[in-house]
């Protein structure tokens, strides 16, 4: 397996990043491919203006008959319904692809129900605006679109939710986003030249969208709508995306920030340091300037997205690359009403947030602005209980919100984005995601997948080796206290990611499985005098005199020192560390004694005398120092002075414990950092001390991630800060809202998840395969002009009679043709428009 993951990880560097155009990286929108086929040449309206889009359409639907990108496992997304009818209309229009057209009929009728049952309850803004539109448009075109009865009424409330949206917003169009003029290609009535060219942007595009620049095109013939086009076509000849131009520096953030939640980043380092520098270098020259609303998404997205990933790589990197929105009360309003719609970005704003250093006011209040929108998201859920934009991405937001960054293990982290079904979408743009290509994100997931294996494969190994270690020194069957080999080991390997680092795993979780079992006999099985007689023996290093359990547990752990001095001088040739190994271990024996001498004695130590020992009683440091030797760069050991991020790392989990511990040690008459600040605050409550506590916890947390992220900033290597980081991240995890280590339950399912059960990779739902039909037929050349102008127009006329417009609930002031008025009348193309919808 190994050798299979190098090769690919060969085939993705190859296809993703040498000399690879970024845009090449991005989904063709089959939306937006599909408007710009229907564009009719000028000087010739019976051939197409961009043959390549045509192509594109012709060879681009999906097996099962759909047109557009799917979700992570292929599956069509509500984004898949306008985009086939799009491309049956592209087709239609040049009279090429009937069994293609036939194909993608019977894929609507046979997932348009569940389709839009997923968005029913919550039909977003884009959505009530773009389908109604392609339905009136396909009916224009000859396209009878047949929907079974069950879904009139649904149709019917999207019609009637466009009506609403029409006629709310044409009176403050500047007040939307994105603004209404965005979806210019699905206005039912006709266009205004002077306002439509009015809204014409330096790079020739309405509001960056192909789709609507398409159709300003037709209708205007303007010379910049043109050469925008042209342009698109000759930069994405595959297929155009939904936005452009797209920031390329984005799509490298975006392709980074991929590499990392699916676990590969450890394969692509030099490759993901190059990037970010390049990204780094972009932001330190650019020039500060106004933010566009219709780019708002797009460029928040991106600048919250590169803090995130500069600060955890080390570059000392301000707030305000990604809180210029906080001093906008304009763009605040808009994120504000189309919270939905900024879902995927107001996600990562609350993660950049996590990020923060002492004194960072700005990303509090950007973490409370990004929480409650992301909860007033998972709050407005469908009856499906599903995200109308993205299936199952609720569940994503609410693991963001339930779990504080620093409660979460890597491994469980890259296995959850695994299996995301939407891993591939990016950020929302006005009707559809900006997401990978299926091409190249397929060989990605394929590596992830295997590679994701790869680790379980060691781990469950590794796992089976120290049950045996653990089974040999008698630590499983000792009768009293804690088992649990299963968990120290589950909490090295989920929190750190490098499968090599197998001698950095093993003894750690053999110094956590010991320091389990000597502090539980600290705590309740040893007497006081079998107690003094341990701690001295550690002092001195020798075992005479000890018997029962204390030899047990002392000849376990001089072995274990032992191998790890033999390993560390077999590595490094020099320096025996084993004196100051076994310093570090009698500090830790002796801070347990003192604590049972107060527990059983009924002394009441100070806050700060409490802490001073508590702190090394944890054992963090006793697991991280001499762990930190194992590491590829070269960590000098020194047990008697600790780096501040080392202390900080001391101090957290004791505060963790402490809060999570309060009823039990209340009940057993230990001493306890929260019921002593109770005991020298008579006039608080418990609440009290516990905000207290917390409240230091909160910044002692934000030094320890500003320690442990920026380059310079101590003089412990970049593997050793982040080893730090995710020692405290087990910690958090097992105090997070509960003594989770205590619990003989509550991990399973995560320790089943890291090591044991296979990835669940299939797709979320049965997909409803349509009749079988022949195969698509060979590309077919360019349709030879024939007949009247009529015959291959693309839409006519919006003539609805009073009835019609009475059913239907459509009411506009005008009833004009929305065909491009030209001086040459017969390019008008004044065909009758008749809408029909054929529910059966």
């Amino acid at each position: 397996m190994e050798s299979s993951i190098k090769a690919l990880v060969r085939d993705v560097k190859e296809e993703m990043f040498l000399d690879i155009d970024p845009y090449s990286l991005i989904a063709a929108s089959a939306y937006d491919t599909a408007w710009l086929a229907m564009v009719p040449n000028n000087s010739d309206p019976s051939q197409p203006m961009f043959m390549n889009c045509v192509n594109w359409v012709l060879i681009n639907q999906k097996e099962v008959g759909f047109w557009g990108e799917g979700d992570g496992h292929g599956m069509p997304t509500i984004e898949c319904l306008p985009a086939t009818i799009a491309c049956m209309i592209a087709l239609k229009k040049w009279n090429i692809g009937q069994t293609m057209i036939n194909k993608g009929m019977a894929f609507i009728q046979a997932n348009a129900q569940n389709l839009i049952e997923e968005i029913y309850d919550l039909c977003p803004r884009w959505f009530a605006i773009t389908f109604p539109a392609i339905l009136e448009l396909a009916c224009a075109n000859g396209l009878e679109i047949i929907l079974s009865d069950q879904l009139k009424g649904e149709v019917m409330h999207i019609f009637y939710k466009r009506k609403e949206i029409l006629e709310r917003d044409k009176q403050a169009d500047s007040y939307n986003y994105p603004p209404i003029l965005a979806y210019l290609e699905a206005f039912p009535c006709s266009i205004d030249e002077e306002h439509v060219v009015k809204n014409l942007c330096k790079d020739g595009s309405l509001f960056q969208s192909p789709s609507a620049t398409a159709r300003a095109f037709m209708a205007t013939k303007n010379k910049d709508y043109l050469a925008y086009l042209q342009s698109l076509v000759h930069r994405c000849p595959n297929g155009v995306p939904p936005i452009y131009p797209i920031d390329e520096d984005l799509i490298k953030l975006s392709m980074v920030n991929q590499l990392k939640r699916l676990g590969l980043a450890e394969h692509f380092n030099q490759e993901i340091e190059e990037a970010l520098g390049q990204v780094y270098r972009n932001y330190m020259n650019q020039e500060s300037c106004t933010k566009p609303i219709n780019s708002v998404a797009s460029k928040l997205y991106k600048d919250s997205l590169a803090f995130w990933l500069l600060r955890m790589n080390g570059y000392n990197v301000s707030p305000w690359i990604f809180c210029w929105f906080l001093l906008d009360e304009e763009i605040l309003d808009h994120i504000q009403k189309d919270h939905e719609l900024f879902s995927s970005v107001m996600l990562n704003v609350h993660r950049a947030a996590d990020l923060m250093f002492p004194g960072e006011c700005e990303l509090e209040d950007a973490k409370s602005f990004s929480r409650m929108l992301l909860n007033k998201s998972t709050r407005m859920e469908t009856r499906d209980k599903k995200n109308f934009s993205l299936p199952n991405f609720h569940e994503v937001i609410k693991h963001e919100l339930r779990f504080p960054w620093l409660a979460r293990l890597d491994h469980l982290e890259h296995r959850m984005w695994i299996e995301e079904k939407n891993i591939t979408a990016l950020w929302m743009e006005k009707s559809s995601f900006v997401r990978f290509s299926s091409l190249r994100n397929d060989k990605l997931m394929q590596l992830a997948t295997k590679n994701y294996e790869f680790r379980q494969s060691i781990y469950m190994n590794e796992l089976e080796e120290l049950k045996r270690w653990s089974k040999s020194w008698g630590l499983a069957d000792m009768g009293f206290g804690r088992e649990k080999t299963t968990y120290c080991y589950f909490a090295i390997a989920a929190s750190t990611s490098l499968p090599q680092d197998s001698d950095l795993r093993m003894i750690i979780a053999k110094s956590a499985i010991i320091i389990t079992v000597a502090d539980d006999f600290y705590d309740m099985e040893g007497s006081l005098g079998e107690l003094q007689e341990l701690t001295d023996a550690v002092q001195r290093w020798d075992a005479k005199g000890l018997s029962g359990y204390s030899r047990y547990i002392f000849d376990v752990l001089d072995d274990l020192v032992r191998e790890m001095s033999a390993k560390y001088l077999e590595q490094h040739g020099i320096d025996d560390i084993t004196n100051r190994l076994r310093y570090i271990w009698y500090e830790t024996f002796n801070a347990w004694f003192t604590e049972a001498k107060w527990s059983r004695s009924g002394f009441i130590p100070s806050a700060q005398e409490y802490l001073e020992t508590g702190m090394i009683s944890i054992a963090t440091h006793t697991l991280l120092l001499p762990g930190s030797c194992f590491l590829k760069s070269k960590y000098n050991l020194n047990p008697t002075q600790h780096e501040t991020i080392t202390k900080l790392v001391m101090i957290i989990p004791r505060l963790l414990n402490d809060i999570q511990s309060i009823e039990k040690e209340q009940k057993e008459g230990k001493v306890n950092f929260v019921l002593l600040h109770l005991k020298e605050n008579p006039e608080a409550k418990i609440e009290d001390s516990i905000a207290y506590v917390k409240g230091i916890l909160d910044e002692k947390k934000r030094q320890f991630i500003e320690q442990a992220l920026v380059n310079g900033f101590n003089d412990l290597p970049k593997e050793c800060r982040h080893l730090h980081l995710s020692c405290l991240k087990v910690f958090q995890m097992f105090f997070d809202s509960s003594n989770r280590y205590d619990s003989n339950t509550e991990m399973l399912q995560d320790i089943q998840k890291a090591i044991y059960l296979p990835l669940q990779v299939g797709p979320p739902r049965p997909l409803k395969l349509p009749a079988e039909t022949p195969g698509p037929p060979l590309m077919p050349p360019a349709p030879q002009r024939s007949g009247s102008p009529e015959r291959n127009q693309l839409v006519a006329s919006y003539n609805y009679s009073d009835q019609r417009i009475k059913r239907y609930g459509i009411n506009f002031a005008s009833k004009r043709n929305i065909w491009p008025r030209t001086k040459d009348r017969s390019m008008a193309m004044p065909m009758p428009f008749n809408f029909r919808l054929c529910f059966i």
